[in-house]
């Protein structure tokens, strides 16, 4: 299986929809996916995520499934904190606690990282269990088990099926640590997502093992190949 995972295009998030130029990227990563077919697509419910998913659904003519649990909203509930200044933001947008997941405090506790006692109160354990039962049960729909134990899946059902998944940035955090398993302070801190960025994880089955490789993380050549800005958050130029 290859999985691609997408975050929706240029935003306006009041109202939730997509900016003139979020359309334009949503068309050229659907044209993108488009080439080689998709099998299946899941979308957050957020109108900005399934207006991204529109044009590679119409171009590929498959349905849209809603996921509620990927809606933005539930990981900001859980893994947001107040900044110095009194202001809500994501938890690695804050300086003090972007340090603190690069602590060997945080990261000696593995999967318990948010039991370090140097954190702040917050709600992060209930963000990273609900995502974790979530993409467990979604991942297995797909055919393949979650051992964590091992940190790796039982292929029970492998397929050839390419699947995508169009969602958000804060939530993506989540729920690649929880793909992937890798701790989350680990990924929140050193990786990070643009609008319609593709980022591509491939199940290769090893004899009934599968352990997850990211191809490509956050992948915005479908930008370059329409001749439009490729500015990261509409403020950093690459």
């Amino acid at each position: 299986m290859l999985f691609f995972y997408v975050r929706h295009g240029d935003p306006t998030y009041h109202p939730d929809a997509l900016t003139p130029i979020g359309e334009r990227q949503a068309e050229a990563v659907g044209r993108r996916l488009a080439r080689f077919g998709l099998d299946k697509i899941f979308s957050s419910p957020a109108n900005r995520a399934k207006e991204t998913a529109r044009p590679a659904a119409e171009l590929t003519r498959k349905e849209i499934v809603t996921l509620d649990w990927c809606e933005e909203g539930h990981a900001w509930g859980e893994m947001t904190l107040e900044n110095e200044e009194g202001k809500r933001k994501w938890c690695y947008q804050i300086p003090s606690l972007l340090r603190a997941f690069s602590s060997p405090e945080v990261l000696s506790l593995g999967d318990k990282w948010y039991e370090a006692p140097c954190l702040p109160p917050n709600r992060f354990q209930k963000g990273v269990e609900r995502v974790g039962r979530e993409t467990d049960a979604f991942l297995l729909s797909l055919g393949y088990r979650h051992d964590r134990e091992n940190r790796c899946y039982i292929a029970e059902h492998p397929t050839d099926e390419r699947v995508a998944l169009f969602a958000h940035q804060g939530f993506g955090m989540l729920f690649f640590s929880s793909l992937l398993d890798i701790p989350y302070p680990l990924v929140a801190s050193r990786f990070d997502q643009t609008c319609t960025g593709m980022t591509v994880i491939e199940f290769k089955d090893h004899d009934g093992i599968v352990i997850p490789r990211m191809l490509e993380l956050s992948c915005d050549a479908h930008l370059y190949a329409a001749d439009l800005p490729t500015e990261y958050n509409r403020n950093i130029r690459f």
